[in-house]
């Protein structure tokens, strides 16, 4: 049997490449020739796809749920959840994280990728005990990085750890682009050597490595990888379908997948390409090779944040001093991946070690409340000498963080009372608050075509 693909076009592809403004229509559009290709699945939901429908579109996430699932008659369709966090960039309640599940589920969602930024298992359990109730596939995500910590040894036991959790399948989920080749061999195979549930492996083309990798982890014997269509391939995406899948022809690798509709999808994508380029929206620097990235472990975004950080400041020319921060800072941290949030409580947290000109002088609150453990238990021991001086007093949080929040629901609910027309708008109004009050708001007031102005809940008061 060949190796399996998930298709990322129309979700990890284009949130890497064009910050996630492919339009529902643009994927209908395509959805019923990509569902004709032979794919595993194909990642279309989930990630930053969520905040964008409602931020840049005004358009229901779960509306674009609706549709894909309409479209897609044979492929499996797979989402990423950053588990207790969801699609949102905070801890939320079990009762919300059950409601969200369950309705991704019922729409249409076959694989949820459930992942952790510090792969404390603790914040993955809510949602893959929920994936499972439900009858979808629970695939759990392994943040990958490197560090005197993640070792092969680890990362082995990590993952037997999520076997007896009871995941369907498990996912090296290389964010930056770091597996090398070789190394990808050995921890594949002592992954499968360990493991009995199927291997996927996930990375970016961000350091140069992607195919390569991909080529050695497959010799390793991984079950699944993730690519995406040439023209949102490469750089901060994914490494290209179609030279994965010519390299592994005539091999025992070889995935059955239909060629000549692969090209016909690539066309498509190829003359909406263009139309990003002229809009702005694919700048040709994420198209390149960052090997920052490999000296620092700095995602490509997580770079250009530290640079729009330090250009606010006046302080361009500290951009050195801040690359050489980031390393001691993730020390101290206990050696996070840096994947969101982490990447961004890191990267800030070294700008103002360099900018105050005194490591740890001042502080982020996001910073407080990882060493306070409201995001999870750190990989490693973190700095004790660190951790004294910014909690001086305070007490640690040791339980799961998810155990000291307060349902959410119910009080949503009485909130957005008279906005409420799906069965889906509470859920959405805990993960977004105000994005989802704005857009229930213009939802109304195109249904009854009044000015958004006007509108107050399901009524309109005239001015």
């Amino acid at each position: 049997m060949g190796v399996k693909i998930t298709e990322t076009i129309l979700r990890d592809a284009h949130q890497s490449l064009i910050a996630t403004r492919m339009t529902t229509e643009q994927m209908l559009e395509i959805a019923p020739v990509l569902d004709q290709v032979g794919y595993y699945s194909v990642e279309c939901w989930g990630g930053a796809t969520f905040d964008a429908c409602l931020r840049f579109f005004n358009e229901d996430p779960w509306e674009r749920l609706k549709k894909l699932k309409t479209a897609f008659k044979r492929t499996k369709l797979q989402m990423l959840l950053r588990g207790q966090n969801l699609v949102g960039y905070r801890h939320y309640a079990d009762d919300v994280v059950e409601e969200f599940v369950k309705k991704a589920i019922y729409y249409g969602i076959d694989i949820i990728r459930i992942f952790d930024a510090l792969n404390d298992i603790r914040n993955i359990e809510m949602a893959l005990k929920v994936t499972k109730k439900e009858k979808g596939h629970a695939q759990v995500a392994i943040s990958y990085t490197v560090s005197p910590y993640h070792t092969i040894k680890n990362y082995v036991n990590l993952a037997k750890q999520i076997e007896d959790l009871g995941a369907d399948s498990i996912c090296i989920k290389d964010m930056a682009g770091l597996l090398s080749p070789f190394d990808a061999y050995q921890l594949i195979k002592a992954l499968k050597e360990q493991v009995k549930i199927p291997i996927h492996l996930h990375t970016h083309y961000t350091t140069g490595f992607g195919s390569m990798t991909y080529l050695k982890a497959i010799e390793a014997g991984v079950d699944g990888i993730d690519t995406a269509l040439s023209p949102l391939a490469l750089g901060t995406s994914q490494p290209p379908t179609e030279t994965i899948v010519y390299a592994l022809e005539n091999t025992e690798y070889a995935p059955k997948l239909d060629l000549e509709k692969i090209n016909e999808v690539s066309e498509y994508f190829k003359v909406l390409r263009e139309e990003y380029i002229k809009k702005g929206l694919l700048d040709p620097k994420v198209l390149s090779v960052d090997i920052n990235a490999l000296h620092y472990q700095i995602p490509g975004g997580m770079l250009s944040n530290l640079i729009s950080q330090l250009k606010e400041q006046g302080q361009e020319d500290k951009l050195d001093e801040v690359l050489k921060e980031v390393p001691e800072v993730r020390k101290d941290f206990g050696y996070p991946p840096l994947v969101t949030p982490t990447s961004q409580i890191v990267g800030t947290q070294a700008v103002l070690n360099v900018v105050a000109g005194e490591r740890y002088k001042l502080v982020t609150k996001e910073t407080k409340a990882y060493f306070k453990g409201e995001y999870g238990k750190p990989p490693a021991p973190v700095n004790e000498e660190v951790k004294r001086k910014i909690l001086k007093d305070e007490k640690e949080i040791t339980c799961r963080p998810a155990d000291l929040i307060l349902p959410e629901l119910e009080n949503a609910k009485e909130k957005i009372n008279e906005y409420i027309e799906n069965d889906t708008d509470v859920v959405t109004y805990c993960l977004f608050p105000q994005l989802a009050e704005n857009f229930f708001k213009l939802r109304f007031a195109k249904k009854y075509k009044v000015d958004v102005d006007l509108v107050q809940g399901n009524k309109v008061y005239p001015v």
